[in-house]
């Protein structure tokens, strides 16, 4: 193809080119020349053929169009050769074409595009949907269909609504399906899907070169396989499937909008084809309703029903057909907007072709359009609404709105099962109408993605999009063969046994399907091997898969898919531990030091309190200050065991006595409970308390060799090298532990509770201390994106769920020689913070108390005061307040009551005196 360009015209046609004499200088001329190049006995060819012809028909009938201008169409049969294509495109630009419907394939457009480029002939493409054909190296194609760029992200949309990750791609080996396919796996890329086989066909590709590459797919893994290829032998392929057994139940086929195009031109198949047929996926560009398009169906039966009667041959209208239609009303509409803006239809002699004169080829024949890039321009800036909805382009050069219908085949036709935009993705509801939805309710959630499908096999449960490939090749599964704990995986020559290993066969015999494997074991068993490693050899290919005691980290999610978790194991100290001797000072462990400080302080602090609420009204607290000092003391503390003889005679002190009682209450609870817990479990204590005070120490710790903990204990704890001891095995465990930091062992070893678990079922001197301070899990690794690790995630689940998963935990792993929990560490002691909102709660209600008790003596002070009193000054008034709250309140109001009465009487007397005057007077 490149090879016929570069000797029939790009050899010639080097640089920009300059304009030589210009020639055929019309304003608007009568007629104009345009130019179309198809294959004519194709599938989408012969509707476009028809379609052309009517659309230049109707063109030319109404005056509105063109403004009398007629348009001559020129049709040339290019036979699907690349090369007749090439000499016919220079044919047209010999007769002063102003712009040429086609062409139809993109491997064409390919090479005439640079034709068109040079001579400004504006090419616009029905048919031609490679995503490559881009307007900044083709400026003069206009694409008047959608690219393949959408279709394929319709496809890969599809793909992953139904959550599959491979897929197979089956296409022509030629720019139209090398390109597509190429957009497609980029897009797959972006959802972490991708293609694991490709399956390129020559452009004529023979029955038994699809034969063979059918046999070839049929031993892959993947079942979803994506057709993309010519309408001209593409049910060919599907026949050949439906003889290799490869349109049965678990097959997956997605064809694109090829195959639509057949069941549209040709909808009464044979009864072979249909069965060949059944359960596809297809594509249909999508054209919404409108009147303009059914009176076009209409009119378009009745053409062919007459043609069939003519020469029995009849044929539906397939969207080429449409956009084929729309091209010649998008060029009219263009060539009057053209003429509208005052430009002129004029050719040139191209200079770069006058030294080639006077050959055989003629080729100083070949015009340049001096008015292609107003024309061009014309083209792009088009906005109507034709057979095909609304025309308009971006400002890449697309049609706006891409969308498809998404098409299943059942019996003997196909049902719409759904649509795909380019603004919302898949949807039951056409763009229009969910775009008004949309508007309407101001979200699309909720809708349906799809309606349900009818699957090859006819059935309607959604294939699981892989098996195991036919090779006769088990799966490799890694096991780590370990130097320690053969509980979890236990390996003996052939024989591989423990709780991973039971695990995973149970819960491959909970999948729907048989799995072909062999165990392959990792290491010498003198050593444990590397994790990551062994993870490695997974990434690399070595293994399928790696069954073990295999801990989930951020890490190795980068390397491998894990499945979900099929016990949790985070990491733990466990530390020698020695049994507490009673002593007796027992009684005080319950309470911390500060808790007792504090209990006692406020036991003062409530004493003195009712104190003085009290002693103005009370008499049992009343009397000498060392009386008054023991009744503090005594009233206090005798609150913790009994009621006290002074009786309560303020509210104030009656309301901080409700509350302390209280709190007394739920302190001797509390130390009850703790000293009964103290004095009646045997109490076991370690000198380390847990991995705070293990990190700020020296001691040396030990730790699982070739295990994860390493890594943390040395970047997130900050624990430097140098105090990590590496151990092997449990006995190794044990020795150090034994031996101590001072003797040449360890402090505390740090591993995986499932481990550790395992070590303390059967050693007592030791115990887990402190709180499980990571939270992980072990799970069965497979490689990236494997759809295994799904299904045996959902294995795993239902293992938890129905029991079997804790039955082969007790089986394995539990043994109750020595308990493994620190139930026999030391009961915590209580501390200030559980009991601050008891101490809070008494101390406002105090300080509450006091503050009134203030107010009502300052209000009774300046009530019955002495006058003498108040008139003195101010240092002597704060001594007379002093002396006044010390004196009894029933003292001070009989006083307050006699200065009345006093008062009273001195009135009386005074008022009788003034009497008996006013009677001397008047006598």
């Amino acid at each position: 193809m490149n090879i016929a360009l570069l000797l029939l015209f790009l050899v010639f046609c080097k640089g920009s080119h300059t304009s030589g004499l210009i020639t055929n200088v019309t304003t608007r001329p009568g007629v104009l020349n345009i130019g179309s190049m198809f294959t004519f006995d194709s599938v989408i060819g012969k509707i476009a053929k028809l379609a052309i012809t009517l659309a230049v028909e109707d063109v030319n009938s109404n005056p509105n169009i063109l403004s009398g201008t007629k348009l001559s169409l020129k049709m040339h049969n290019t036979k699907s050769s690349d090369f007749l294509g090439i000499i016919e495109a220079l044919q047209f630009m010999e007769n002063d074409t102003v712009a040429i419907i086609g062409p139809q394939f993109s491997a064409t457009a390919h090479v005439i595009s640079h034709i068109a480029n040079e001579l400004q002939v504006p090419l616009l493409s029905f048919a031609a949907t490679d995503p490559t054909l881009s307007p900044v190296q083709f400026p003069f194609l206009v694409r008047t269909t959608r690219s393949d760029l959408f279709q394929m992200t319709a496809v890969v949309d599809l793909v992953v609504h139904f959550e599959w990750k491979d897929v197979i791609a089956i296409y022509v080996d030629d720019d139209f399906g090398r390109n597509a396919i190429a957009s497609l796996g980029d897009k797959l890329a972006e959802k972490r899907c991708k293609i694991s086989y490709k399956v390129p066909l020559t452009p004529t590709a023979t029955k038994d070169e699809i034969r063979k590459a059918l046999i070839s797919v049929s031993t892959m893994e993947s079942r979803i396989l994506i057709l993309h290829i010519y309408t001209s032998w593409g049910l060919q392929v599907l026949e050949e499937a439906q003889e290799q057994k490869m349109m049965d139940s678990g097959y997956v086929w997605i064809a694109t909008d090829w195959f639509s195009t057949i069941l549209d031109t040709d909808p009464s198949l044979s009864l072979v084809q249909t069965k060949n047929i059944q359960g596809v996926l297809t594509f249909r560009m999508y054209t919404p309703d409108s009147q303009l398009k059914t009176e076009f169906k209409s009119r378009w039966s009745n053409l062919t029903r007459a043609r069939k009667l003519l020469n029995n041959t009849s044929f539906g209208l397939n969207t080429y057909g449409l956009y084929a239609y729309d091209s010649v009303l998008l060029l009219a509409q263009a060539i009057e907007s053209f003429f509208a803006n005052g430009w002129n239809i004029s050719f040139s002699n191209d200079t770069n072709l006058r030294e080639l004169s006077g050959g055989k080829l003629n080729l100083d024949a070949l015009n340049i359009f001096n008015g292609g890039r107003q024309l061009l321009k014309s083209i792009l800036e088009v906005n109507t609404t034709g057979l095909t909805g609304p025309i308009k382009f971006d400002a890449d050069g697309n049609l706006l709105n891409p969308a498809f219908e998404v098409i299943n085949v059942i019996g003997t036709g196909t049902r719409t099962i759904g649509y795909w935009s380019n603004s919302s993705g898949l949807n039951v509801l056409p763009p229009e109408k969910l775009q008004m939805k949309m508007q309407t309710n101001g979200s699309s959630a909720g809708t349906q993605k799809l309606y349900s499908v009818i699957w090859p096999g006819q059935t309607t449960e959604k294939p699981r999009g892989w098996v195991f490939p036919y090779n006769g090749r088990k799966l490799r599964i890694g096991v780590p063969h370990r130097v320690s704990y053969p509980e979890f995986v236990g390996i003996k020559g052939t024989d591989f046994t423990g709780y991973c290993i039971e695990v995973f066969q149970a819960a491959l015999n909970e999948l729907p399907y048989g799995v072909p494997y062999k165990y392959v074991p990792f290491g010498d068993g003198i050593k444990n091997p590397e994790n990551n490693d062994l993870l490695h050899r997974v990434q690399i290919g070595e293994f399928d898969a790696v069954v073990g005691d295999i801990t989930i980290t951020t890490n190795r999610t980068k390397m491998v898919d894990f499945t979900q978790p099929y016990i949790e194991s985070g990491l733990v100290v466990v530390a020698p531990i020695r049994k507490m001797n009673s002593s007796a000072w027992a009684f005080l462990r319950p309470f911390t030091p500060m808790m007792w400080g504090v209990t006692g302080v406020f036991f003062l602090v409530v004493g003195a309190v009712v104190w003085i609420l009290e002693r103005r009204t009370n008499e049992d607290f009343r009397g000498p200050p060392r009386r008054q000092f023991v009744t503090i003391i005594w009233f206090s503390f005798s609150t913790l065991f009994f009621s006290q003889k002074e009786k309560m005679g303020s509210t104030l002190g009656r309301f901080v006595l409700i509350i302390w009682l209280f709190v007394v209450l739920i302190l001797n609870s509390s130390y009850t409970a703790s000293l009964t817990s103290i004095l009646t479990v045997e109490q076991l204590s370690s000198p380390v308390k847990g991995i705070e005070s293990l990190a700020i120490g020296n001691d040396p710790i030990g730790f699982l060799k070739n295990s994860f903990s390493e890594a943390y204990l040395t970047d997130e704890l900050n624990i430097h090298h140098s105090r990590l001891v590496p151990l092997n095995s449990a006995e190794d465990y044990e020795k150090a532990l034994k031996k101590g930091p001072n003797a040449g062992g360890v402090a505390a070893v740090i591993d995986e509770r499932a481990y550790m678990e395992l070590f303390l079922s059967s050693r007592c001197g030791y115990s887990i201390v402190g709180q499980e301070f990571t939270k992980m899990g072990w799970g069965f690794a497979f490689p990236r994106d494997s759809p295994l690790a799904i299904d045996m995630s959902t294995a795993i689940l239902k293992l938890s769920e129905n029991g079997n998963l804790q039955k082969i935990h007790d089986k394995w792993l539990m043994k109750s020689a020595c308990s493994a929990e620190g139930s026999k560490q030391a009961v915590d002691r209580l501390q200030l913070k559980s009991f601050w909102g008891l101490f809070l709660l008494s101390g406002i209600a105090c300080f509450l108390a006091l503050l009134l008790h203030v107010l009502r003596m300052v209000r009774q002070y300046y009530r019955h005061a002495d006058s003498d009193i108040e008139s003195s000054q101010s240092t002597g008034r704060l001594k007379s307040f002093v002396s006044f709250v010390n004196k009894r309140e029933q003292e001070v109001k009989s006083r307050s009551k006699r200065r009345r009465t006093d008062n009273k009487a001195s009135n009386k007397i005074a008022h009788d005196q003034e009497c008996s005057s006013d009677g001397l007077d008047e006598s």
